[in-house]
């Protein structure tokens, strides 16, 4: 019989090991990739306190990886949104915590659209596909259109949109194309009722953490010398798209949600212009809608 060998001490050295290496949940990691290797929620890891020697080789390969700081979420393959999880990896972008707050205000305005037809739904900049995913998932009746350019994101979209399609969801329709450009889903020109994107949006200067620096595509971080030259470039598109009385909201980098809120408003046919914080109290994104 094989000996077993118990897991908590070596989830704590794995934490000191994170930690010391600059990560900033190096508890919560250690345990996501015990998890991960266990194939168990993190909340069970308590259910299995012996592991094998081979399961243990392979925790401590990715803790060594994590701890070169490359993604948790490259190391598992997964990102969650909603109550769904995405496949990700090199070439896409990991969708982040805070654009929960975006789902969660889609949603809450989905509620207001007219029940006798199926409200329809734009996500701009869609990388993985985890707010359109997302939206589908728990708005089946949604008509979703997903809008994304880079080539190396858009497989990662389709493997996602694929991967929903079959666990039972209702398809969303994706467009190859340029958020920036005049005629971008010219299609669909005034029938939108809920437009959410999450652009390029951090200024050219900025920052970064290894995590996001070395591993999310550039393509999908920056947006110019403020942040913004990609959204400038969406908001008459987007402005074009919406109904009248219809919502939109685009997240922001933390330092300049108040330009974006004066853009929108420079351009004139958006009201009830709303800046929403984070749960962290940051400027996350700018909610408006069409007059």
């Amino acid at each position: 019989m094989s000996s077993r060998i118990v897991l908590r001490p070596a989830i704590n050295a794995a934490a000191e090991r994170l930690a010391a290496a600059g990560v900033h949940s190096p508890l919560v990691d250690a345990e996501l990739l015990a998890a991960h290797v266990l194939g168990v929620e993190r909340t069970r890891l308590v259910l299995t306190p012996l592991v094998s020697a081979q399961v243990l080789a392979e925790f401590e390969r990715l803790v060594a990886r994590r701890a070169q700081r490359i993604p948790l979420q490259h190391l598992t393959g997964t990102a969650a949104m909603g109550e769904i999880d995405l496949a990700v990896g090199p070439g896409v972008f990991v969708p982040r915590p805070e654009t929960e707050l975006l789902f969660a205000w889609a949603l809450a305005h989905l509620e207001a659209v007219a029940h006798e037809r199926a409200p329809v739904v734009v996500d701009l900049c869609t990388g993985s596909g985890a707010l359109a995913l997302a939206i589908a998932h728990a708005r089946p009746d949604a008509d979703v259109h997903a809008v994304e350019l880079d080539r190396d994101a858009l497989r990662w979209t389709r493997r996602n949109a694929d991967l929903r399609v079959a666990d039972g969801d209702t398809p969303i329709t994706l467009h190859a194309a340029d958020v920036t450009a005049p005629d971008v889903l010219d299609e669909l020109t005034g029938r939108v009722d809920i437009l959410v994107a999450n652009p390029p949006y951090i200024p050219a200067d900025a920052v970064l953490e290894p995590e996001v620096a070395e591993h999310d595509p550039p393509r999908a971080l920056f947006g110019g010398v403020d942040g913004l030259d990609v959204v400038r470039a969406m908001v008459p598109a987007i402005a074009r798209l919406l109904r009248s009385g219809a919502e939109m909201a685009i997240e922001h980098d933390d330092t300049n949600g108040a330009d974006l809120a004066a853009l929108l408003a420079r351009h004139g046919e958006f009201r009830g212009i709303t800046e929403h914080p984070d749960l962290a109290g940051k400027p996350r994104f700018v909610a408006a809608w069409r007059r």
